[in-house]
């Protein structure tokens, strides 16, 4: 018969392996760009001592593929946050612009999913609610893969888009705003004290678009955290009990962050400022009339390629903005 921790033994085995070859990967990596850097090095003096123009061509060539490598892999090395490598849950509600609003929240959608396809992850929905005439009023999906949480935590905020109405007879530029939050997939040696009296729970029908999105036979289960208002809800598994059990990660995974952010807040009022953007900060704006930019108002990155960002090419401002919070670490260290 089998210990009452045997299966909590197979679980650390696995994430132990998990991480093992993780690193194993990373190392890797790091000998084939430390190789190539060495291959170049040989390859210049060669070029010098028989003035080969023709392979001073192919070293340029590899230089700015050796850059990318480098500047990818250099990236990677800034995600040491405590969850940067885990799963990410990321949930988008629609904002003001009614309907304009629910479009954009599935344009966004199918932005990350994008991003996540070139990626190499996966994407599994949790929730979904679709609009009242067309798109997304809600949608809760989590990201599977390493680095998901590390990457897209540079997502959470308000995201701002100006463009032409679709849905407009007379064609006016219309503003729309969408709401992402994004909070790490967390296990259960996190401790945080949960109270059954401070939980409402509520079960419903599944209900949105169906297919890839939810089983539409699950029971939905909502639950509410009564001391801070925190909503979470899951419909997307095969039973109630597996929807409860997933919603009350999410709800564990938002109060750990609520309370390392109320933590950080005390620190900043030591030290007399406040840095921190909030849930309702506008941090990025896509306009795509009279002009088209997309601009990230924290990072000051932008891109003159709407359609490629909107195709998923998010990974500019996720770069900036590691590069970013790396630097205000650094200054405030």
């Amino acid at each position: 018969m089998e210990s009452p921790g045997f299966w909590e033994d197979v679980e650390a085995s696995k994430q132990v392996s998990c991480e093992l070859k993780n690193l194993k990967d990373v190392i890797a990596r790091y000998e084939t760009i430390k190789g190539s850097f060495e291959d170049m090095e040989t390859m210049i003096i060669m070029a010098e001592e028989e003035n080969d123009s023709e392979l001073v061509e192919e070293i340029a060539t590899e230089l700015e593929d050796f850059k990318v490598r480098f500047d990818d892999f250099r990236i990677e090395t800034m995600l040491s946050g405590e969850f940067d490598s885990n799963n990410a849950i990321v949930t988008m509600h629609a904002g003001a612009g009614g309907t304009e609003a629910c479009d954009w929240v599935q344009m966004l959608y199918r932005m990350y999913t994008r991003w996540a396809e070139k990626k190499k992850l996966s994407i599994e929905v949790l929730d979904y609610q679709d609009g009242d005439e067309a798109g997304i009023k809600s949608v809760c999906f989590q990201v599977n893969g390493l680095h998901a949480y590390g990457y897209l935590k540079s997502e959470k905020g308000v995201h701002r888009l100006v463009r032409i109405s679709p849905f407009n007879a007379a064609g006016k530029r219309q503003t729309s705003f969408a709401a992402v939050d994004v909070m790490p997939e967390i296990d259960d040696t996190i401790e945080i004290e949960i109270r059954d009296e401070d939980l409402r729970v509520d079960t419903y029908r599944s209900s949105g678009a169906g297919g890839q999105h939810i089983n539409k036979t699950s029971s939905a289960v909502r639950i509410t955290h009564i001391p801070t208002g925190i909503v979470v809800q899951c419909q997307n598994e095969r039973s109630q009990h597996s929807n409860k059990d997933k919603a009350m990660k999410m709800l564990r995974a938002k109060l750990y962050l609520m309370k390392q952010q109320e933590n950080a807040e005390r620190i900043s009022d030591i030290r007399g400022e406040v840095t921190e953007n909030g849930w309702g900060s506008q941090i990025r704006s896509y306009v795509l009339q009279p002009y088209v930019l997309v601009k990230d108002n924290r990072t000051g990155c932008e891109s003159g390629n709407a359609q490629a960002v909107l195709d998923g090419g998010v990974d500019v401002f996720m770069n900036a903005y590691l590069k970013w919070i790396n630097t205000k670490s650094e200054e405030e260290f």
